[in-house]
């Protein structure tokens, strides 16, 4: 069965809210159940992507929830839960956050890329429209399609996957990515959340400054080698 077919079954209980993306190969849909009024978030790849399926096995509140992964005859689709609230983005447009809360926020955070680093993923696209904050403090790192898993004989990356601004120099071809490319991501949204801005323009003043500029380094072995190590920094 192809995508587009698997997808007019989907229809048959689901109904359309709004398209949240549409760009290289894959697509995320928002839909609606019929019935139950139920949210879950529809994507559609032009390949496989084997997180996802790691995905599905965990139950952790600092990772959406996948209901279902069906591999397609041109593809992949994935049901998954809709996490209701705001991205660290849309709330950065009201205002900066406190101290206090980004050291909440960030410690949840590496929770979730602690899961994902400890069985060989690296999610390469931590930046501020990933990471949700759903109700009851909830923290919730989203969009995995730009991981790769880390294997120790990779000498650099192939191919150029992430945001800039928060992509590490390693993500530019020079190196392979792997935990400390998220550390390095982790550290510029830190920053981010207190100034508005990115570390080389203005970084954040004590503490936590000099964790982002630990996290920042631009030789990988100066950064914090491990999410843990940073949490215990925050």
């Amino acid at each position: 069965m192809t995508r587009q077919a698997y997808i007019d079954t989907i229809f048959e209980e689901f109904e359309l809210v709004k398209k949240l993306s549409d760009h290289n190969d894959a697509q995320a849909l928002l839909l609606r159940h019929r019935t139950l009024g139920r949210k879950v978030v529809l994507h559609s790849f032009a390949s496989s992507l084997d997180i996802y399926t790691f995905l599905q096995g965990l139950r952790t509140d600092v990772l959406p929830e996948v209901y279902e992964v069906y591999d397609a005859e041109d593809g992949q689709i994935v049901l998954e839960e809709y996490v209701d609230g705001l991205t660290v983005a849309e709330a950065l447009e009201v205002g900066l956050f406190s101290q206090r809360e980004a050291r909440r926020i960030l410690r949840r955070l590496c929770g979730a890329l602690q899961l994902l680093h400890e069985n060989g993923y690296v999610h390469r696209d931590v930046k501020a429209e990933n990471v949700m904050l759903g109700a009851n403090g909830r923290v919730v790192l989203i969009d995995f399609n730009a991981y790769r898993e880390a294997s120790p004989t990779d000498q650099r990356d192939t191919v150029m996957l992430g945001t800039v601004g928060y992509s590490a120099p390693e993500q530019l071809g020079i190196a392979a990515s792997d935990q400390r490319t998220d550390i390095y991501a982790t550290g510029v949204l830190l920053n981010v959340m207190l100034t508005g801005r990115h570390p080389t323009v203005t970084l954040a003043q004590g503490a936590l400054g000099r964790v982002v500029l630990r996290c920042t380094q631009i030789s990988s072995a100066k950064r914090y080698q491990s999410v843990s190590a940073l949490a215990k920094a925050l």
